[in-house]
């Protein structure tokens, strides 16, 4: 129970203790900050970061330097930031791939992102769209569903296990039918066979597509998010389009060392508020995609392990492994 006695003790140890903590914040950073991408230039998640760093370094008054860590799935960025000194001084810029998703494709993580690294806040969220091409005559996302369920449709992806894979894999599981994968490196030759008629459809990035989409060389049949991406009016989403249980994005977040300190995670929490609030970056992010996503320690912790349970389940009915 608490007495009158307890509220003024704690309320005393707050008061003292405030003063120390805004200090701790006010003193960071105190050198550069690095925010690794754990992929390589030119992609959505680096995209993301550098529209991040660019206002988050005015907001802290300090240098952030994004850095491209590519390699093993996306793993070797995620080890380096969980080996770093829990600072605050070295972040990453984590999306669902090697946050969520590996720990189900390797047997052994060298870093487990549930376990080495603290979620300061999920930065932003974005719609993929389903597309298809030439060599498939539909018009809906029902048709889509009622020709794999005729015969079997092939898809490509940018990689085994990559966002685009998993999304287009949970719509053959949500709307009852399988098709066979074909992965490439990387979303753009996938987009080009997907115009040359090699492959029947894909679930990708908005971005990648969008000029395909406006040359009319593919066709939108619906995004996967929640709402309709503005850049695309006249595409419905899934749900609008009888899908009612598929949803899918690509998410990406901001995550540091285990163990960092609770004035410097605050600090970080409260800077990147006012980055995402910022019109610009806002803008910027929607040209890309994307929607700013406001959701700090805790509760973005409890995202990604819903998350992780998700995307678990959906590798473990496909068997997919890296391994």
């Amino acid at each position: 129970m608490l007495t009158r006695r307890s509220l003024v003790t704690a309320g005393a140890a707050y008061a003292l203790a405030a003063p120390s903590l805004a200090r701790a914040q006010a003193r960071f950073p105190t050198k550069p900050i690095t925010l690794i991408v754990s992929y390589a230039a030119g992609g959505g998640t680096d995209a993301v970061a550098r529209i991040f760093a660019a206002r988050l370094e005015r907001v802290l008054d300090g240098r952030v330097l994004v850095e491209n860590r590519p390699g093993a799935a996306a793993n070797l960025g995620t080890e380096a930031v969980a080996a770093a000194a829990p600072d605050g001084h070295t972040l990453l810029i984590g999306n669902q791939g090697p946050m969520v998703v590996n720990p189900h494709l390797f047997r052994r993580l060298k870093a487990d992102p549930a376990t080495t690294l603290d979620p300061i806040a999920l930065i932003a969220d974005a719609s993929l769209v389903v597309v298809v091409g030439p060599r498939l005559q539909v018009a809906s996302l029902g048709d889509l569903v009622a020709a794999g369920k005729s015969r079997t449709l092939v898809y490509g992806s940018a990689s085994n296990a990559s966002a685009s894979h998993l999304a287009a894999l949970l719509l053959g599981q949500v709307a009852g039918f399988e098709a066979r994968h074909v992965p490439y490196r990387g979303a753009g030759p996938a987009l080009n066979d997907l115009v040359g008629g090699h492959i029947d459809f894909m679930v990708t990035t908005i971005p990648s597509v969008t000029g395909l989409i406006e040359g009319k060389r593919v066709a939108a049949l619906a995004v996967t998010g929640t709402s309709r991406f503005a850049g695309l009016p006249d595409v419905p989403t899934a749900i609008e389009a009888g899908l009612k249980d598929y949803t899918a994005s690509a998410w990406y977040g901001l995550l540091g060392p285990r163990g960092m300190p609770q004035a410097v995670r605050a600090r970080l929490g409260q800077a990147t508020r006012e980055t995402l609030r910022d019109p610009a970056v806002i803008e910027r992010l929607r040209d890309d995609g994307a929607t700013p996503a406001e959701l700090e320690g805790q509760a973005f912790a409890e995202f990604m392990a819903a998350e992780r349970t998700r995307w678990g389940q959906i590798v473990r009915t496909a068997n997919i492994t890296l391994e």
